[in-house]
């Protein structure tokens, strides 16, 4: 029985075995990350501590990553996501023992975040470019689609899951629980029938493969434009989620449990925005709707930091969620559908530093401000910016698209014939009308 179209990238085995494992593993690590937040404001009631929290786990992912994708690009991307995965696997549970004994301290919390981050610095680049193995080209948007769903998919169920846990039995046990759910992702990873990787000679230093990386960014001006507007929204929108807590519990008055259903109506929003990229087929207008869903993802920062009802609130982070996730996922789409597989990985590596590495900047900043201006002034702050980069990118997109059109058209040509599994599916190419 054929797939819906929304579901067409599950037709390949291999992607049905990660995405299976990823949903499960994903609900862990947004169980972890709820239970973390709220464990630091417990501990410290520090706004400034709460960004510095954000600061450690993400500042490696922005210095290594670059290194991570030169990693991606010359060896077995699938035995490298086996390597990161069991890695975070042992760092949740050290987490959790030290938690569950009675032992945690802040700055354990900041190493083991800090050890992560290293781990996620080859982690991202080895799996975004990873996905695009698992299907044929003309369903790629539909698999990153589709991969962004499972993540929001957990990103509503691990919070919820994390405020009740928190509140009932404490913080150790969501830490144990996600180590315990990457034991799901590695036996899909283990299950799957990949081609055995043959290594490429590639000439030059690690050194002049990283910026060869570089170098095709910044010379292909639709590429940079989006990674530029990535980043600003990353240093100066994304930073709202460090400061949660403060407004789950001073300015909304709930606690661990209303912490846990706003970072849930922001995955409900953005799970929706990925079932709606998962229903397109083509290429055809992303470059408008990031910049739309840019400006949107700012006026709903600017709403929420006014509401002091807890309902209106969490209605505004769905809003928000669905925005960001509308940026995400065809910045994402369109970034890999304008790169060559030898340097995807390299590619992907500096998309992780404007998405995950400029996101450490932005939480300490944040922190400092809040702990001056308050939370509500901060977020304001950072939406207002986040409409002013849409706005430029609105404008100076028109100038580009037809670059854009012939990178992907490139891309396609040199893709060779697709994979004998392949069912169907179009790609149009052009990415803007």
């Amino acid at each position: 029985m054929p797939l819906p179209a929304t579901l067409r990238a599950l037709q390949y085995r291999n992607f049905r075995l990660f995405f299976a494992g990823q949903l499960i593993s994903l609900i862990g690590t947004w169980m972890q990350n709820v239970a973390q937040a709220w464990l630091v404001y417990r501990l410290t009631g520090s706004a400034v501590l709460l960004g510095a929290a954000g600061f450690s786990a993400q500042i490696p992912v922005f210095l290594l990553a670059p290194v991570g994708g030169v990693v991606a690009d010359r060896y077995s991307r699938h035995r490298l996501v086996i390597a990161t995965q069991t890695a975070s696997m042992l760092l949740a549970f050290a987490l959790a023992a030290l938690t569950l004994s009675g032992t945690v301290r802040v700055w354990h919390i900041f190493a083991l975040s800090a050890l992560l981050g290293v781990v996620n610095s080859f982690d991202i680049p080895a799996r975004q470019s990873f996905i695009v193995g698992l299907v044929a080209k003309p369903d790629l948007m539909n698999a990153i689609a589709l991969n962004s769903s499972m993540f929001n998919a957990s990103r509503v169920v691990g919070p919820a899951i994390a405020g009740i846990l928190v509140a009932g039995i404490g913080e150790g046990w969501c830490f144990f629980a996600n180590g315990a759910s990457y034991i799901a992702v590695i036996a899909g990873l283990l299950m799957m029938r990949v081609p055995r990787h043959e290594p490429v000679a590639q000439p030059g230093s690690p050194l002049s493969r990283m910026a060869e990386g570089f170098r095709f960014v910044i010379q292909h001006p639709p590429i940079h434009a989006l990674l530029m507007l990535l980043g600003v929204v990353s240093i100066t929108g994304m930073p709202y989620a460090v400061l949660m807590p403060i407004f789950a519990h001073r300015i909304l008055h709930g606690g661990a449990r209303a912490l846990g259903l706003l970072m849930g109506s922001t995955g409900i929003g953005a799970l929706a925005a990925a079932l709606t990229l998962a229903s397109r087929q083509h290429l055809k207008g992303l470059g408008r709707w990031v910049a739309l869903a840019a400006l949107g993802f700012g006026a709903g920062l600017v709403a929420f930091s006014f509401s002091r009802i807890f309902w209106l609130s969490a209605a505004i982070m769905a809003l928000c969620g669905f925005a960001m996730m509308i940026q995400m996922g065809s910045s994402n789409t369109l970034i890999q559908s304008m790169s060559p597989d030898r340097l995807r990985g390299r590619v992907m590596s500096v998309y992780s530093m404007m998405f995950m590495g400029m996101a450490p900047f932005g939480a300490l900043l944040a922190g400092a401000v809040a702990d001056r201006l308050g939370a509500p002034l901060t977020v304001a702050g950072g939406g207002a910016i986040s409409m002013l980069a849409a706005a430029i990118f609105w404008m100076w997109w028109p100038q580009i698209r037809v670059d854009a059109r012939k990178l992907i058209v490139a891309q396609q040509m040199a893709g060779g014939d697709p994979p004998q599994e392949m069912t169907g599916g179009s790609l149009e190419l052009e990415p803007e009308e």
